[in-house]
């Protein structure tokens, strides 16, 4: 598997360049694994928090309806992860070379990838926004509510700290952001997901919140799942490649995009992207 480390949108488009043979061969490939004619068929790949060679499920949710939404699909039979959720943890692996004792906080609790983190390593914690009106810290019928603008940890409580498709949620991301570096120590890493136009430089505000609680839109809404909500949550941002920029500003040393594409693992939907941050 080819994985690529680009720092900004100047980097980016010298790797689209001289990678242009390589993209022409990840659509080809993607083509001919679609079945257009069913709704579900499988894809056959090596399952890394599987460890095994599996069939991969795919199906056309969360698409038109005609095409494959790649990046949400592939499903692992054995562990119930998708294909974002898998290189998600092949990458924690391999870049982060997590140990296993390592203190871990992930932004989400009730999902099968907090069950399968904790089947992994011994020292996970968990959160879920679950209430405005509840304070960070508070257990609610086993589930922890954290607000990630003011998260209840000391300074440098954990090592490793993951968020998938989280941030694009909270309307003042960068709040979010230094919180993560706060709670993280010197050398801790940042790995995670969320919606990127990979084509810009500026970040896409869809909606703004006010000091009193009234959202703005300047874009028709869009709701993203939620586990803890079946109204799902309103996507605020579409980060663009400035993203990287105000990780630093909130005390990262060093933030970067992870460029991945893989037939053998299941990885397909194109060039994929992961974030990660070290302190």
């Amino acid at each position: 598997m080819k994985i690529f480390r680009i720092h900004n949108i100047e980097e980016y488009r010298r790797h689209q360049e001289k990678n242009a043979s390589y993209f022409h061969k990840m659509m080809k490939y993607e083509r001919e694994a679609d079945q257009p004619n069913k709704l579900e068929f499988t894809v056959k790949g090596v399952s890394v928090p599987g460890n095994s060679m599996v069939e991969f499920f795919v199906d056309r949710l969360y698409s038109n309806g005609n095409q494959v939404n790649w990046r949400e699909r592939l499903v692992c039979p054995i562990t119930g992860l998708n294909n974002r959720l898998r290189a998600s943890y092949h990458l924690l692996e391999s870049e982060l070379g997590i140990y296993d004792d390592d203190r871990i906080f992930i932004t989400e609790q009730v999902t099968p990838f907090y069950k399968f983190l904790t089947s992994k390593y011994s020292r996970v914690s968990g959160s879920e926004y679950l209430n405005p009106k509840l304070k960070s810290g508070t257990i609610v019928k086993g589930v922890r509510h954290e607000d990630m603008t003011s998260l209840s940890f000391e300074d440098g409580s954990y090592d490793i700290c993951l968020s998938f498709e989280c941030l694009e949620h909270i309307p003042d991301y960068s709040a979010a952001i230094k919180e993560i570096a706060r709670i993280l120590r010197p050398g801790g890493r940042f790995l995670g997901t969320f919606p990127f136009a990979s084509g810009q430089h500026e970040n896409i505000i869809r909606a703004t919140m006010t000091d009193t609680g009234h959202i703005i839109h300047y874009m028709e809404p869009e709701y993203h799942g939620n586990p803890v909500d079946e109204k799902g949550s309103l996507c605020f941002t579409v980060f663009g490649w400035e993203v990287l920029d105000i990780f630093k500003a909130a005390g990262f040393k060093d933030a970067y995009a992870l460029l991945y594409w893989s037939d053998v693992f299941g990885y397909l939907g194109g060039e994929q992207i992961v974030f990660v941050a070290q302190k």
